[in-house]
């Protein structure tokens, strides 16, 4: 394959599998002035040769859409890249001497920066104490976020910058975690929060992310953070970025270059750190977590967004706090009207914890459910966190995916990155071979979610999908034998019948290797090839 093409070029790819539903059987196509031209057969593409610039020789691999990750953190997602990840680490004293060897080898530093602990999964379960921290880090500032990114454990000397920060010797949460988070990135120079930047986008494009959408805000990064990211991402060919700043404001929303004021604003917390709003007690803790907003200021928020034309959307993982989310958007609906409502796509982001009441709420209103199937594979299960911290019976109700799209309620997939990587088709297959069967959707449709989901999340119904008109958002992949998998196998034997029309897509069974992106565009533009193609 050639090493690049501008979006004035017109191009052509073929002997390939073209992943459309304007044709099929496509094995060919066309782009032109950063669009989808044509698909089609490899006996219709001998007729562009002459008129395009260049060709490109698929050689029997994939061509898809390009993936959308609807919720990302990326500065943070950069930083993990570039600093400490904990995240396999196994055990306490493991993570401990990862803090040591790290510590040692930034000697410079102002603040050590790490993420993705995970007390519940490590012998003993506890995370480290203060001490054990100052000594690993050799009494320097460090701060560690959990797994979730809703708690963290840091050191005394990073407490000593933040006086007013209570000084509890266990994981700090809510205002005492808003408070040190705020202290250690504001140590993050403006080169190193580049770097990170410029190292998250490189990242999304190498797995054949197209899109992202930043989920920031003023209690998860910073103005110039945000600013910043924009601007780069305008300026550098690399992943499409679209902006969420998750403040009640909505006219600073708008003037930071927010599409909503929407994403991580904050109505509870998360199940890990105990700080979901739940309407039952934890199952190992005696109290229901943390809500932040209540149904009156999600209704005011609702309105104020839909009356400036932005997006409203919140962070709602327990049970009281999408029952919140849904409850203010009644009221907003009952004051604005309801096609109105609709009309805005609001978003929830996570909204782990559905009730029927919910979701059927969810699809009355238009509400995208943006969540993450990631969660699932690494927390579900009898054995897993969710089951530790809610009981059986209500882990087993966690992410009801499938009940969310046989109420014609609007997916899209992302993975919170840093909370769990970025990794499309792993996010793919956590959907379709969800730990609980009943939640389980086919393969197709979780591809949908997270190609052309997160593109009609942002109002864009014309994107996401390969066909003539489209934003020329693509990935090249190489993978084994395309099939078509459901969790009816009446489903699957029908959409195998060449007399369906529906085009395959890799076996995503698990323990069989992941596809491989040897190519990504953007808007025409190539923004990577692995090296070697």
């Amino acid at each position: 394959m050639s090493e690049s093409s501008a979006p004035s070029k017109t191009v052509l790819l073929r002997r390939g599998e073209v992943h459309s539903p304007a044709d099929p059987f496509a094995t060919a196509m066309v782009v032109e002035r950063g669009q989808v031209a044509w698909v089609g057969s490899e006996g219709a593409a001998d007729a562009f040769v002459d008129g395009v610039d260049e060709v490109i020789d698929l050689d029997g691999a994939l061509v898809t859409p390009a993936f959308t990750d609807a919720h990302v953190h990326t500065t943070a997602t950069g930083l993990a890249l570039t600093g400490l990840d904990l995240s396999a680490a196994p055990s306490l004293e493991a993570a401990l001497t990862l803090v040591r060897d790290f510590a040692a080898s930034r000697p410079d530093d102002r603040v050590l920066l790490g993420h993705g602990w995970d007390a519940a999964r490590w012998p003993g379960g506890r995370p480290p104490t203060r001490a054990e921290l100052d000594e690993a880090a050799g009494h320097r500032p460090l701060y560690l976020s959990r797994i979730d990114v809703h708690s963290a454990v840091v050191t005394t000397a990073l407490l000593d910058l933040v006086p007013d920060v209570v000084r509890a010797d266990g994981p700090l949460t809510s205002d005492a975690h808003h408070g040190v988070r705020a202290a250690a990135f504001a140590a993050v120079t403006p080169q190193q929060r580049v770097d990170a930047q410029r190292a998250a986008l490189a990242h999304a494009a190498s797995l054949g992310i197209g899109t992202v959408h930043e989920c920031a805000g003023p209690e998860i990064s910073s103005e110039d953070d945000f600013t910043g990211l924009l601007r780069l991402a305008a300026g550098e060919p690399g992943p499409r970025v679209v902006g969420y700043w998750a403040e009640r404001d909505v006219a600073r929303a708008r003037e930071l270059g927010a599409i909503g004021a929407a994403g991580d604003l904050f109505v509870d917390g998360a199940l890990g750190s105990h700080t979901a709003c739940l309407h039952q007690p934890y199952a190992d803790a005696g109290h229901r977590g943390n809500a932040y907003l209540d149904a009156a200021a999600v209704a005011a928020h609702v309105v104020a967004c839909t009356e400036a034309g932005l997006q409203a959307g919140f962070h709602a993982i327990g049970d009281a706090a999408v029952d919140a989310v849904v409850e203010g958007v009644r009221v907003a609906a009952e004051k604005l009207g309801l096609a109105r409502v609709r009309a805005a796509r609001h978003r929830v982001e996570h909204a782990e914890m559905l009730t029927p009441d919910a979701i059927a709420a969810f699809a009355e209103f238009g509400l995208t459910a943006s969540v993450q199937p990631a969660f699932d594979a690494l927390w579900g299960g009898q054995d897993g966190m969710y089951a530790q911290r809610l009981g059986a019976g209500r882990a087993r109700a966690m992410n009801p995916f499938a009940a969310l799209l046989r109420a014609g309620v609007p997916l899209a997939f992302g993975s919170d990155s840093p909370v769990t990587p970025l990794d499309p088709w792993g996010t793919v297959r956590a959907a379709a071979f969800h730990r609980t069967p009943e939640h389980r959707v086919s393969v197709r449709a979780a591809f949908t979610a997270h190609t052309r989901g997160g593109w009609r999340a942002v109002g864009r119904d014309d994107a996401g999908v390969l066909v003539p008109g489209a934003p020329a958002d693509y990935a090249v992949w190489h993978t084994g034998e395309l099939v078509v998998q459901a969790p009816d196998d009446r489903v699957a034997r029908w959409s195998t019948d060449p007399r369906s029309g529906t085009p395959g897509l890799p076996d995503l069974t698990p323990g069989r290797d992941l596809p491989v992106c040897v190519r990504t565009v953007v808007g025409g533009r190539t923004v990577f090839v692995r090296p070697g193609e």
